[in-house]
């Protein structure tokens, strides 16, 4: 029951944020018992079925993310193919350290950007769009989480996307990482099936009601509830360290 209720609530917190939900899964999932790595395990499975369903919905919605998302996608892709051989030689704790620095750097970023949309995009190049995604892919999937938590700020802050379409884009990068990772976590022996197939499954449910109140909620409303969810899991992971 516990597993399902996870479920649930990550897949709100997935479609509404446009993040994989490793953010909020690995912390309650720590909280609920298991050690760092299983966490880790049973947040990429939950994550592809969050990613794929939510990209489905997110793209009847805005068809333009399809465009730097396959870029980003296939850079995530590949590195999160290496995460297999990653997690396993590194210590549990030093994986919480930085998923620490990661979300404190994510909080400075989103709160220090504007919230109009500017139509003048920073040139970036194909093959900038592919290593940015290669980096987020492998760290994301060495800590459980999608990428989205990385990726969204840069491109809120450096290539003046709206916040609520790079949540979108987002999610779409997550299902190249997260079926990277699982992947990899499955044939290096590490992946927790039955328990990521519960939250999965369960998590599609929230996914769906999570886009259904983004696309109404006010934009400056959602940079605040997107810092809250931020800071939230910040004192969370400090709490569990």
């Amino acid at each position: 029951m516990t597993l399902i209720l996870l479920g649930i609530i990550t897949g709100f917190v997935s479609g509404f944020f446009g993040v994989g939900g490793g953010m909020i899964l690995v912390p309650l999932l720590l909280l609920y018992g298991l050690e760092m790595k299983s966490a880790v395990a049973v947040s990429i499975m939950q994550m592809v079925f969050s990613s794929v369903y939510g990209t489905f919905l997110n793209y009847k919605n805005n068809k333009e993310i399809l465009k730097d998302g396959i870029l980003l996608g296939i850079g995530g892709f590949l590195g999160g193919s290496l995460s297999g051989f990653i997690v396993p030689n590194i210590n549990g704790q030093y994986l919480k350290y930085l998923f620490l620095f990661i979300v404190i750097l994510a909080i400075i970023r989103v709160y220090s950007t504007s919230l109009s949309q500017s139509n003048q995009v920073k040139k970036h190049t194909p093959y900038a769009l592919v290593f940015i995604g290669f980096c987020i892919g492998l760290i994301a999937m060495c800590i459980g989480v999608g990428g989205s938590v990385m990726l969204t700020p840069i491109l809120v802050g450096y290539m003046f996307y709206n916040l609520k379409d790079a949540s979108s884009l987002g999610l779409f990068f997550v299902i190249f990482s997260s079926i990277a990772g699982f992947i990899s976590l499955s044939l290096a022996g590490n992946m927790l099936y039955s328990e990521g197939l519960i939250v999965g499954i369960f998590s599609l449910i929230g996914v769906y009601f999570g886009i259904k109140v983004k696309n109404i909620i006010q934009i400056k409303s959602y940079k605040n509830l997107t810092l809250g969810l931020y800071t939230m899991i910040l004192v969370s992971i400090l709490f569990k360290l």
